[in-house]
């Protein structure tokens, strides 16, 4: 149960990924975040359509790693804390480039993704 829950937790993970970022932005309201604006790309004079393509692109890189490690886990594979790492680190740098206060749930959860791995908890699945 836990192997099945591990799994699905970074599956479910890596898919909302692609669903938060790449939310249609309807014109005139307000939305909780623009991945068109990135405040380190801002900085370096970047415009908002190539920092949202590097988003969107970041984006689904994050999720396509997240639902590997979690196809590992169900694998039991030696090698899914790896990508789960390497998901998790992305997501952050991710959430860090464009970050917003909306996104802070996903940094959280990204963190627990790197402790639970550096603490190989869940054991049964390590």
């Amino acid at each position: 149960m836990t192997v099945f829950l591990v799994a699905a937790f970074l599956i479910v993970h890596g898919v909302l990924h692609i669903g938060v970022w790449t939310a249609p932005q309807q014109p005139g309201t307000s939305s909780p975040f623009d991945p068109g604006h990135s405040w380190a790309l801002a900085s370096l004079h970047v415009l908002p359509s190539p920092a949202r393509a590097m988003a969107l692109a970041a984006a689904w890189y994050t999720a396509v790693v997240y639902v590997i490690a979690g196809a590992g886990v169900f694998a039991s594979s030696q090698w899914w804390p790896t990508a789960a790492l390497v998901a998790a680190a992305t997501g952050l740098v991710l959430k860090g480039m464009w970050f917003d206060p909306w996104l802070s749930v996903g940094v959280l959860l990204d963190v627990g993704v790197i402790v639970a791995v550096a603490c190989t908890w869940p054991a049964s699945v390590h």
